[in-house]
């Protein structure tokens, strides 16, 4: 009797033991950017994100004499010397890219920046208000740039980014970084460019990935992590828990009394 007890106890055992193996990642599947012979030659201004329908935009206008910049900037009228500046930059005017990639702006009209990069429209802007400021400054940033992180991170959910130029490391970060459980080879980044949407496969465990088009993120991007097969496992195993655990105490019942 003794002995049959014995060899269950080995046969659980040796499953827990086989379970816990199937569980650890290799350090090839866990190590970001592991040592190869690609030659890394990142490139930020081939990356640069482009105005798209459906941006909101913050725009102020800046000259040497600030009264003539007044009719371009619709200040709101809550505005006073007061506000600091995190206030002052919530209530400044915003535009909203049309379908057509197009901005209505005060005194110039419509103003087509669709395509172009933020330098680039600014660029745009800062000829068409020439006409009327000597030597104009334009600021312009993003009020959307929202990239979202789904999947084996600590923390997933979107994220407001402060700047346009982010990285799929920067965006991670912000997520709390994958879980053990995540897939680093296979990372999905769906991205939508003028309505059509791709989906791009990056291997976080190479450093060839530096080269990629996709490492620095564009806006409405979705960044995807899978979980590895360990965590598939697991969900399936959870999920008929309790059952495989009655099945296994009326076993050792069903044994117990039979071999007594």
């Amino acid at each position: 009797m003794n002995n049959i007890h014995f060899r269950i106890l080995n046969v659980f055992l040796i499953l827990g033991v086989i379970l816990s193996m199937s569980s650890c990642g290799s350090r090839k599947n866990m190590v970001y950017f592991q040592p190869d012979s690609s030659i890394i030659n990142t490139v930020y201004q081939q990356s640069v994100p482009k105005i798209q329908p459906d941006d909101i935009l913050t725009i102020s206008v800046t000259a040497a004499d600030p009264k003539v910049t007044a009719p371009f900037n619709l200040t709101s009228a809550m505005s006073n010397s007061n506000m600091t500046q995190q206030t002052d930059l919530a209530l400044r005017p915003t535009y909203t890219v049309d379908n057509d990639g197009d901005i209505i702006f005060p005194m110039l009209g419509k103003v087509h920046i669709g395509g172009l990069t933020r330098l680039e429209a600014i660029e745009v802007l800062r000829k068409r208000l020439s006409t009327y400021i000597n030597e104009p400054g334009v600021n312009m940033n993003f009020n959307n740039f929202r990239i979202s992180v789904l999947g084996e991170v600590a923390r997933p959910g979107s994220f407001i980014m402060p700047t346009e130029r982010v990285s799929i490391l920067e965006a991670l970060g912000m997520a709390g970084d994958m879980t053990i459980r995540g897939v680093r080879s296979n990372v999905v980044v769906i991205r939508e460019v003028n309505g059509t949407k791709t989906i791009n496969r990056l291997d976080l465990t190479k450093q060839d990935v530096l080269n990629s088009p996709f490492y620095y993120l564009a806006q409405n991007d979705v960044v995807y992590i899978e979980p590895n097969k360990s965590q598939i496992n697991n969900s399936k195993l959870g999920a008929n828990t309790n059952i495989i655990i009655s099945i296994a105490g009326l076993l050792i019942t069903v044994i117990s009394v039979l071999t007594r």
